[in-house]
């Protein structure tokens, strides 16, 4: 198996755009695929703003952050990728899309290479049987924001092979996470116990046992968690929580999983959380 050297990330968004980053800080040269321009610049412009807050805080020097700029490469064209010993794919969380890139991805690399998914929710074995290599199909679930959480979700396919998984592994080492495995089932662990959490919040606002700053109070201060549930339900985006709900409410064949009417309405009238401005709670754009 060859050491990976090169890292290539599908997807500039605000997870693709992370995970290139603290590659790029962890030594591996990064070459950033979007078939967007114009958000491709926008990675480049977050990643030259957050490298140089960094800087300003003492926790890297200018000289690492100017190696760390240099070993990042945006890029439009599948070709630039094709040097990459694991392609990260991190685009929206959309079962067809993802299945048309690795198959895309499996015909360019035929050696290998790791083709790995960050998917929170998509069954891997779904993803992999798109391509003609499941055995290197591998789910790599990393958190937002990617710089500040240390977890990757670690997720075998039903084909997947254990050298990948152990590649996969020590490369969330080197970069500097903590990999914890699990199943592929719909969801994961992660958002399997996370997402019926913030639907009964809403559950619980739309049934008036309490306003949503309360619900969030209660359960900052009574359960010890950094964020309330609907605060955390607009910082993710309003309309990917109620997707990864009907995910779940599918993969696992029950409906006790499908989003609160509160949150659907909410999705509808297009109030999706920080990113629109306003979802349960407002926000300064």
């Amino acid at each position: 198996m060859s050491e990976i050297k090169q890292i290539g990330v599908v997807g500039s968004g605000q997870m693709g755009g992370g995970i290139a980053q603290v590659a790029a800080v962890a030594g591996f040269d990064v070459v950033v695929l979007d078939s967007n321009a114009d958000q491709l610049i926008r990675c480049e412009k977050t990643h030259d703003k957050l490298l140089a807050r960094a800087v300003e805080k003492g926790k890297m020097t200018d000289d690492d952050a100017k190696a760390a700029k240099a070993r990042l490469t945006y890029v439009t064209d599948y070709n630039y990728i094709s040097d990459s010993d694991i392609v990260i794919e991190a685009v929206v969380e959309n079962a067809d899309v993802k299945k048309e890139i690795f198959k895309k991805l499996a015909e360019m690399f035929t050696g290998d290479q790791i083709l790995a998914s960050n998917t929170s929710s998509i069954s891997i074995t779904e993803i992999a049987a798109a391509t003609n290599c499941p055995e290197r199909v591998i789910g790599m679930h990393f958190f937002y924001p990617v710089p500040v959480m240390k977890l990757v979700e670690v997720i075998n396919g039903l084909a997947t092979a254990p050298e990948v998984t152990e590649r996969v592994i020590a490369l969330a080492g080197r970069l500097g996470k903590t990999a914890l495995p699990a199943n592929d089932r719909a969801g994961f662990i992660s958002n399997r116990v996370l997402m019926p959490m913030i639907n009964e919040a809403f559950y619980a606002w739309m049934e008036g046992v309490a306003e949503p700053a309360d619900i969030d109070g209660i359960m900052k201060l009574g359960c010890n968690h950094p964020m309330g549930p609907l605060e955390l339900a607009d910082f993710i985006g309003l309309d990917t929580c109620a997707h990864i709900m009907n995910v779940l409410a599918d993969g696992l064949h029950s409906e006790r999983y499908r989003p609160c009417p509160k949150l659907d309405q909410l999705v509808s009238a297009g109030r999706l959380g920080r990113k629109s401005g306003c979802g349960v709670f407002s926000y300064e754009r």
